[in-house]
């Protein structure tokens, strides 16, 4: 019961990686909000839990809703403890020269000024209770170039700083500030970007796998809500400013069937001894 006794406000927590925190969240003692605009699969996932968690309506890329989801977060339950920003697209494709601005600032809007408002209205609440947790979804694109469409990583890095900045702000208040960096994870996004069916998980997984460095195994939503669960819980109380991947280090240069050192340990040693 890692999170006993603590409220949750979840954007896009009604499918994939939210879906996978809200659940997570939950069994480990949390109440959860879910804000979103899916509202059909956020309310049956609700029905699993009772009156752990509850759904609100939200478009992110309002301020005055993000505000009013946060406001009814702490007059439901009577406080915010974790606040995560996970809802997300992936938006504007396509070469540089031809992104078109009106799909870029679409992008941006959900990708960073959903994060920032979040984390402002996050901020506001939990900065006179003297404690908090605010998680932002950012993504190996805003790690590395070439991992995502432009938009996508030019949010995503967004993210990152702005975690950072903030964190530096509100440490002074108890209040922690980090963000995950996920590689592509099989859930609906990522499988109707690969498959072009949200619901293709499945294939969605073995095409990952394929490209995964770590055993050829795909990433899951799952693993992304233990990741969030640590940085929500007291466990990462000396934690912020990070951004964690979940990337099967991908960031670190693994890649799928690269040789490591250790692969020709033997030989090295065996020549080694021979005096080569």
């Amino acid at each position: 019961m890692r999170l006993a006794g603590k409220v949750a406000v979840i954007t896009g927590g009604a499918m994939g990686i939210g879906a996978a925190s809200v659940r997570r969240f939950v069994a480990e003692g949390c109440r959860v909000l879910i804000g979103d605009l899916q509202l059909a699969p956020a309310e049956a996932s609700a029905r699993q839990f009772g009156n752990a968690v509850s759904v609100a309506a939200c478009d992110v890329t309002s301020e005055e809703q993000v505000a009013a989801l946060v406001d009814l977060a702490v007059t439901r339950y009577g406080r915010l403890d974790i606040m995560f920003n996970n809802a997300g697209i992936v938006g504007a494709v396509g070469p540089i020269d031809t992104t078109p601005a009106t799909e870029w600032k679409a992008t941006t809007a959900v990708l960073i000024d959903a994060v920032f408002f979040g984390m402002k209205h996050a901020a506001r609440v939990m900065k006179p209770q003297g404690s908090g947790s605010i998680i932002s979804m950012a993504s190996t694109a805003g790690l590395m170039g070439g991992l995502g469409p432009h938009a996508y990583a030019t949010a995503k890095h967004a993210v990152v700083g702005l975690t950072k900045n903030v964190a530096a702000e509100m440490c002074h208040y108890g209040v922690r500030v980090n963000a995950i960096a996920a590689a592509g994870m099989a859930t609906p996004m990522v499988a109707n970007v690969l498959t072009g069916n949200p619901n293709s998980i499945e294939e969605a997984k073995k095409i990952l796998a394929g490209a995964s460095p770590l055993k050829g195994r795909a990433g899951l939503a799952e693993d992304v809500a233990n990741a969030a669960l640590w940085l929500a819980s007291d466990e990462s109380g000396y934690t912020t400013g990070h951004t964690l991947t979940t990337d099967a280090g991908i960031t670190i240069g693994a890649t799928v069937n690269k040789p490591h050192f250790s692969d020709y340990e033997p030989m090295i040693r065996e020549s080694g001894r021979r005096g080569v």
